[in-house]
């Protein structure tokens, strides 16, 4: 009898989250969110699911398949969804800042070091074999969305056309955008079953015990939807994004490179379906090619830093920003350092804003409805297209590691040895993105001490 007490006491919902415990647990996130999107979801999904029960398994995977459908990285947006249902707009703020703030603390500090003393031996042995590895794992990607992806024949064919569109004929990344949502507008009124969503998170009907938001728990009055209220979260993210765009207008104009950073990361911010690999091509496209913020080689090791740190791999714009303030001495030759601080903190700001707009403004929608939301039959065809897009991203990568002197210099045997070992280490062997990383990183110093 006492037995069966204690087990029944052990799945009673928790009776209340203090806002405190909540913080204390973001900000622990913060810290420990490495894996990648996956990674950081499955372990909300074990802390808050399984462990705490602060909201059921349903009502998880419900935020979740709204924010796959947003832009902007899915795993920080479903953060801040959670956070709003617990403690209503401070704990949606306070969750997706958190998951954000100690990732770009540590790229700041890292990207500092990179820029300052990259030429060190040390620092350029690391560099020599994360690089490889990089592209093995940009190669892993387009694998692992393409084999979600592209169930059909004409999925096939529109991330053929996309990689055909930038790689050879070089269209900018927004166009590729637009004209695969076409293709699977048109394609879903047409022929709909080729343009349904497959995998993904689906309904489960695993239970852990009562959670404090459960299945039948009625919708908490600041998340019902309000025309007033959806208004001032517009108006106030508007605001927000106005003044400090104005500011730097007005201080610096429109043509630095600081104000161009808010532009266009703003753009960036609404231009990632697909997660954080989808969105490179575009930055490369905009801070290499027409900016010059940073160098191809740069930007490798920049996406090297952001696999390393927890946060968003979508953090990786904060290095580019970091890189760019700092090479184009935006606050003059003696403040290098205050520039990149300065740079990443703007890029930070414009990239993420929006990800706290789309769940404030559209989670009591949400709420409200409680209907499933799947993904539409062009954010499907948007999928397909960014598998074309990222393997451009690869092959783009594997030439600036494999040939670094361009096609008429010397081909770098080592590099692709180590390029090798990664993909073995991932397709093969299943290895985690760090340690492989780790490991190249190991052999790379060892090499450069033997050269």
């Amino acid at each position: 009898m006492t037995a069966h007490t204690k087990d029944a006491s052990a799945l009673q919902a928790p009776k209340t989250v203090s806002f405190a415990d909540a913080f204390l647990f973001w900000l622990k996130l913060g810290f420990i969110s490495f894996g990648g999107p996956a990674g950081q979801i499955s372990m909300m999904h074990q802390e808050l699911v399984e462990r705490r029960r602060w909201i059921s398994e349903r009502r998880f995977l419900h935020a979740l398949n709204y924010c796959m459908v947003l832009p902007g990285p899915e795993a920080q947006q479903l953060a801040t969804y959670i956070g709003w249902m617990l403690h209503k707009t401070k704990g949606g703020i306070v969750a997706g800042v958190l998951f954000v703030l100690p990732s770009l603390f540590l790229l700041i500090g890292l990207s500092w070091v990179y820029i300052a003393y990259g030429e060190m031996p040390l620092v350029a042995g690391l560099f020599y074999g994360i690089k490889p590895a990089v592209t093995a794992i940009v190669v892993q990607a387009a694998h692992r969305i393409g084999s979600r992806a592209l169930k059909n024949n004409a999925l096939w064919a529109i991330a053929g056309a996309s990689f055909v569109a930038i790689f050879a004929l070089d269209l900018p990344f927004p166009l590729i955008v637009i004209g695969a949502a076409a293709i699977g507008y048109v394609g879903g009124l047409i022929s709909p079953n080729k343009f349904k969503t497959g995998g993904g998170h689906g309904k489960s009907d695993k239970s852990y015990g009562a959670a404090l938001i459960d299945d039948d728990t009625p919708t908490p009055e600041h998340a019902l939807f309000r025309w007033s209220r959806l208004i001032q979260v517009l108006v106030v993210g508007a605001l927000l994004w106005v003044v400090p765009m104005g500011l730097l207008v007005m201080q610096f104009g429109w043509d630095h490179t600081l104000t161009q950073m808010g532009w266009f990361f703003t753009k960036a911010a609404l231009l990632t379906f697909g997660g954080a690999y989808a969105v490179l091509p575009y930055v490369y496209q905009g801070a290499v090619e027409n900016f010059g913020w940073l160098t191809a080689t740069q930007m490798i090791d920049g996406l090297a830093l952001g696999e390393t740190t927890p946060g968003p791999l979508i953090m990786v714009v904060a290095f580019v920003g970091f890189v760019g303030g700092y090479v184009k001495t935006v606050l003059g030759a003696g403040s290098l350092f205050l520039a990149g601080a300065v740079a990443a903190c703007i890029v930070t700001w414009f990239t993420f804003l929006p990800s706290f707009i789309f769940i404030l403004a559209g989670g009591p929608l949400v709420e409200t409805t409680h209907n499933d939301l799947k993904f539409t039959a062009p954010l499907t065809a948007i999928t397909a297209a960014v598998v074309g897009v990222i393997l451009n991203l690869a092959l783009f990568f594997g030439y600036h590691v494999l040939w670094p002197q361009g096609f008429a210099g010397q081909f770098d045997v080592v590099s692709a040895l180590i390029a090798v070992g990664a993909a073995i280490a991932l397709f093969k062997f299943k290895r985690n993105v760090i340690h492989v990383i780790g490991a190249c990183a190991l052999i790379g110093l060892l090499v450069s001490f033997y050269k």
